[in-house]
């Protein structure tokens, strides 16, 4: 069974981090291990509506944060927040879920393996909110507020324009956190935020291996690399890692006739490389694309 705490601005075990909020909260609800707190800590937060792109961009800075021994802070929401969650938890990390919700209720459902996992590795569940109070609107801004000042540095992995993620990423600079951002496709309206955040100064991350080396910098810790050589990528993969598009525009543009390009797609799809958007479009799956960063994939020929 786990413990509850109730932390008093002004505690011992109060997160000093909070203190720096314009208003902290009086009391920080606590349900799991406290000790975690005073852990160095990677906020990775993200859309819930998130593409395969940004899944793995999640799961990528779950997983090497991880491995460097960072605790990861997210707010267990489905999307980026659970899928950075879940891959630190499979890497063996600790990770704080910051909720919107009592910290002794699951929210959503559909992320109670992160809940669970957390408590079960040494993590805990925090929230501003007292204990049993179901989900209300108001109580995320303040949640991602939480979720921005536990973090030494705040990871952006997907975002639209106006967003609760690019408000946290507004409050990390406010203070004074660095800010990570992965870039995406300008035709991509869930990569509009991050792409802002890059121009404004956020540290761009185009590879894993660019995030090792911030890590290495920002938190003085390493991780070793265990990667292979690299296979060959095709031309149809490498275009959609670009942005995922239709058939008909991906014939266009690499000069292939439909029916072949269709059935590479279809072979692509079975081996669970590819997949086809509700809009149509084809994008390289998530799996793909986190097995991709970490051997360093290259690019080759169809």
């Amino acid at each position: 069974m786990y413990t509850s705490h109730e932390l008093h601005l002004g505690d011992e075990a109060y997160p000093t981090e909070l203190e720096l909020l314009e208003k902290p909260p009086d009391t920080l609800y606590v349900y799991g291990d406290l000790d975690v707190l005073a852990e160095r800590k990677l906020s990775v937060v993200g859309a819930r509506q998130a593409t395969p792109y940004g899944i793995a961009a999640s799961r990528m800075a779950g997983r090497v944060a991880a491995e460097c021994g960072l605790c990861v802070v997210s707010g267990g929401a489905r999307g980026c927040d659970s899928a950075a969650a879940r891959a630190a938890l499979a890497a063996g990390g600790k990770t704080i879920v910051v909720c919107g919700t009592g910290a002794d209720l699951v929210y959503p459902d559909s992320s109670r393996d992160v809940f669970e996992g957390a408590l079960a590795q040494g993590g805990a569940i925090v929230s501003m909110e007292c204990w049993g109070r179901p989900p209300k609107r108001w109580a995320f801004p303040k949640r991602n507020q939480l979720i921005a000042a536990l973090g030494e540095v705040l990871f952006v992995c997907e975002a639209g324009v106006r967003s609760g993620t690019t408000s946290t990423a507004e409050v990390a600079t406010n203070l004074g956190r660095r800010v990570y951002a992965v870039p995406g496709s300008i035709f991509s309206p869930q990569s509009v935020g991050t792409n802002r955040l890059i121009a404004d100064g956020a540290a761009m991350v185009c590879s894993e291996q660019d995030l090792e080396a911030m890590i290495a910098l920002d938190f003085g810790c390493l991780r070793a690399w265990t990667g292979q050589i690299p296979a060959e990528e095709g031309r149809v993969l490498s275009a959609l890692i670009a942005s995922a598009t239709r058939p008909d525009e991906l014939a266009t543009t690499l000069g292939m006739d439909p029916l072949t390009l269709l059935r590479t797609l279809s072979e692509y799809e079975t081996k669970n490389i590819v997949e086809r958007l509700p809009d149509g479009r084809y994008a390289p799956t998530a799996d793909y694309l986190n097995t991709r960063a970490r051997i360093g994939q290259n690019t080759g020929h169809l």
